[in-house]
């Protein structure tokens, strides 16, 4: 695929690859090593560090999303965001798309600082640092799980839930495998997307049921009535049609010449009125005073829809989750003030 295909298919999927690559080249341009970024640059660049994004800089929940630690780390990203956004945008939306990996990304951090900070609190682990746009993509992934097991169509073909499994479990396996790895931030963006994804799930299906309905409404009610008014109207044009009309007859044309030669003035009298007739009763598309078959087919198609509440309800989640994990961070927030307070009066 093109990027001119990426950007009319999937515009979010390619601005935040954009934005993934830009970020890398500005790092570079500053002197920022491409393969082995300092903790310094990092943090300086965004990164997610507990006792700054945990203190007074939350915006690192969602800068270190975009930000990556060496060359290598971005290719793998930017090619797992590549493969799944040009399937889950179309499916799910640019604006929802957008706001699902934006949440994984932050839930993955959150979990990522919850579980260092009880290893601190427990005396078993240290303030670390992350980034990258991992935990975002799991949340796609999983998300993409959720559609096939719901047999979601993406324009007419349904995803392969064992090809899904097998790539998010190479991901989960690979993260508990090699150090270094942000396993939380992995499962945190996993469970956040699988969260996002089920309303996603449920509001379609009311979208389908509608639509079902609404076909079986049309053929019930008025397909059998419009055929048989289809057909009459057929029969009669073909009576009332004069004998030198167009080209649909070729095969009668022989009978057609006879017949006129042999045509009195007064049958010819009677052809005109019959022109008269005819263009009277001949299928008119737009007829006023009865719909034709696409104008009834969207009247049916649009008598019945979904709930507003279904077709709410991916956004009313997302808000929820929102102010979840605004105060989430806001409990871990607190200890680590109250801890940062008691090291302080203690050292006085």
């Amino acid at each position: 695929m093109t990027i001119q295909q990426l950007l009319k298919t999937a515009p979010v999927t390619t601005l935040l690859l954009v934005s993934f690559i830009g970020l890398f080249i500005m790092q570079v341009l500053t002197g920022v090593d491409a393969n082995n970024p300092s903790t310094e640059a990092l943090i300086k660049w965004g990164a997610n560090a507990l006792p700054f994004t945990m203190d007074n800089e939350p915006w690192r929940l969602v800068s270190s999303a975009f930000l990556h630690i060496g060359l290598m780390h971005l290719l793998f990203n930017g090619f797992a965001m590549y493969f799944f956004g040009q399937i889950a945008e179309p499916m799910f939306g640019s604006a929802k798309f957008l706001a699902l990996f934006l949440l994984a990304a932050i839930g993955g951090n959150l979990l990522n600082n919850y579980v260092t900070w009880q290893g601190i609190v427990d005396g078993t682990g240290q303030a670390g640092l992350s980034a990258g746009a991992s935990g975002g993509i799991m949340g796609i992934g999983a998300a993409l799980l959720i559609a096939a097991l719901f047999k979601i169509s993406v324009n007419g073909m349904v995803l392969n839930l064992k090809s899904l499994i097998f790539i998010m479990g190479i991901n989960l396996v690979y993260g508990f495998a090699v150090p270094g790895i942000d396993n939380a931030g992995h499962i945190g963006g996993a469970i956040t997307g699988l969260i996002i994804s089920l309303p996603f799930a449920i509001a379609y299906r009311q979208r389908m049921a509608a639509v079902i309905q609404n076909i079986a409404t049309y053929e019930n009610d008025y397909l059998p009535h419009y055929q048989s008014e289809q057909q009459n109207e057929y029969h009669t044009t073909y009576i009332n049609t004069p004998v030198n009309s167009g080209t649909d007859f070729d095969n009668n044309a022989h009978l057609n010449n006879t017949h006129l030669n042999n045509t009195s003035l007064h049958n010819e009298s009677h052809v005109d009125n019959n022109r008269g007739v005819n263009s009277n009763v001949t299928v008119n598309p737009t007829n006023p005073i009865r719909p034709t078959l696409n104008e009834t087919l969207n009247e049916k198609s649009t008598a019945i829809k979904p709930a507003l509440i279904w077709q709410l309800l991916p956004w009313v989640v997302m808000l929820f989750i929102s102010i979840g994990f605004m105060w989430w961070w806001q409990d871990i927030h607190q200890q680590l003030v109250e801890v940062l307070n008691a090291i302080e009066q203690s050292t006085v």
